[in-house]
């Protein structure tokens, strides 16, 4: 919606729909304003879809000539609502479809507070990408709508349709001084990854340990100090694909995603929080309220890599609105959980979109959520860096990444003295004289270097 904002602050006085006219046209003129309140334009354009969505048994239809969808409200850009002039209002909708697209829709208004109708309706957004964008002639002072005819999210990290990537996974071992014992996530496939292994290097002996809660995986050695500064090395060949909403398996106990995990509690200050993000949506869907959580975290929330932080702890998250994905995702998982939205957590790593090769930043973590029959991928810290991808990072992650562990409270056998592993991206190591940190890098190379 930025690129929209920007034209919006500078024509909310001089616009006018042209459907005023009868012409269709796409040019906007100008008008001496007359303003209702935003509560009353939302309350405008709330009342026409609920209007509609019944008509339609629970579906909102949006069908031209070359559309046709059916839609479910998500919710209302309450920050763009505007009054274009008398009698004459613009709501800014967001509707998801069945696949979990989700659909910005410019909806033009006219009458009176409590008897406003549309007069005009634009898809203007798919899952955050413009179709158009609004252009001034000033000397007619006029705006004119122009199509936008390559927009592309990969400058802003996001691969779509699919990627194919080498992954190298290398860890280089600290002095042992007598024995200690390390587990390295091991990636799986899945309906979204083809993951196979190409090459693994280790100085030793090692073994594969699953458990049953996550179906996760990882290498397992015990160590000596002959392996003192060597290296474990694993490659893998993926094959990824941008991920939307799915149906769950038939076998998922939905209420395990909404226990408590030790650094995602149940507490009630995170339901007093819910309650107040969700606000007048409490007797709306759960997607519409998982929406207004996850704006509550991007308008509340400061990506900062400074201190304690790293651990996906939802309660300082909720205390400092500060700290990386993990602190990100966990907060948004203790607040959905906290008002019955079934919520988990996944963490890999973020393959750079914008060349073929190279390093990465570390691992990077996002979320999934429950709702209307279907898990919504979620990536809040990504949405709250670049806010033009907003729309998109709620119920879409891009092919560029690779999935290497789910859950929290991670149960091996054998598994590590103090307890279960918090989550599982770098190895977790531990001697005598408790856990120790490893040197991990994470590199790659693309493999299909043209555009999907």
């Amino acid at each position: 919606m930025n690129s929209f904002k920007v034209s919006l602050n500078v024509f909310l006085l001089i616009i006018l729909a042209a459907c005023n006219t009868g012409s269709g046209e796409d040019v906007l003129e100008k008008v001496i304003p007359e303003k209702a309140t935003m509560e009353e334009i939302e309350l405008g354009i709330t009342t026409y879809i609920e209007g509609e969505t019944a008509k339609g048994e629970g579906v909102f239809y949006i069908i031209d000539d070359t559309l046709s969808l059916g839609l479910r409200l998500v919710r209302v850009h309450t920050e763009y609502l505007s009054n274009l002039g008398a009698r004459s209002y613009f709501a800014c909708v967001d509707l998801a479809d069945e696949k979990g697209d989700v659909y910005d829709v410019d909806f033009f208004l006219e009458g009176s507070p409590g008897d406003m109708h549309v007069t005009g309706t634009m898809v203007h957004k798919l899952n955050g990408k413009p179709f158009y964008t609004w252009k001034q002639n000033k000397e007619e002072d006029t705006w004119e709508r122009v199509p936008v005819l390559d927009a592309d999210n990969s400058l802003l990290g996001v691969i779509e349709g699919q990627d194919e990537f080498e992954f190298y996974y290398t860890v280089t071992l600290p002095e042992i001084k007598e024995s200690g014992r390390i587990w390295i996530p091991v990636a799986q496939s899945d309906d979204f990854q083809k993951v196979e292994v190409l090459k693994l290097d280790a100085p030793g002996n090692y073994q594969y340990v699953t458990e049953d809660e996550f179906s996760n995986k990882a290498l397992y050695m015990e160590l000596t100090p002959s392996q003192s500064n060597k290296e474990i090395a694993i490659v893998y060949r993926v094959l990824r694909k941008e991920k939307s909403p799915y149906e769950p398996s038939g076998d998922e106990d939905l209420s395990n995603y909404l226990a408590e995990d030790k650094m995602i509690p149940l507490d009630d200050a995170f339901k007093k929080i819910a309650k107040e993000a969700i606000g007048n949506k409490s007797k709306e869907d759960q997607l519409i309220q998982a929406r207004a959580l996850y704006d509550y975290i991007i308008e509340n929330m400061k990506y900062i890599k400074d201190g304690y932080y790293g651990e996906g702890d939802a309660m300082y998250a909720c205390d400092s609105k500060s700290g990386n994905c993990s602190e990100f995702h966990s907060y948004f998982i203790a607040l959905a959980r906290s008002v019955g939205i079934p919520a988990r957590f996944a963490i890999g790593a973020a393959i750079p979109s914008e060349r073929n090769e190279g390093g990465m930043d570390g691992y990077h973590c996002w979320a999934e959520f429950f709702a209307n029959g279907k898990w919504w991928p979620v990536d809040i810290s990504e949405a709250n860096k670049y806010s033009a991808l907003s729309t998109y990072y709620f119920g879409h992650h891009g092919a560029n990444r690779l999935e290497l562990s789910k859950g929290r409270d991670i149960v091996f056998s054998p598994g590590p003295s103090y307890g279960p592993i918090n989550f599982l991206a770098y190895p977790v190591m531990e001697t005598r004289d408790g856990v120790v940190k490893t040197e991990t890098v994470f590199t790659y190379k693309r493999i299909r270097t043209e555009k999907l």
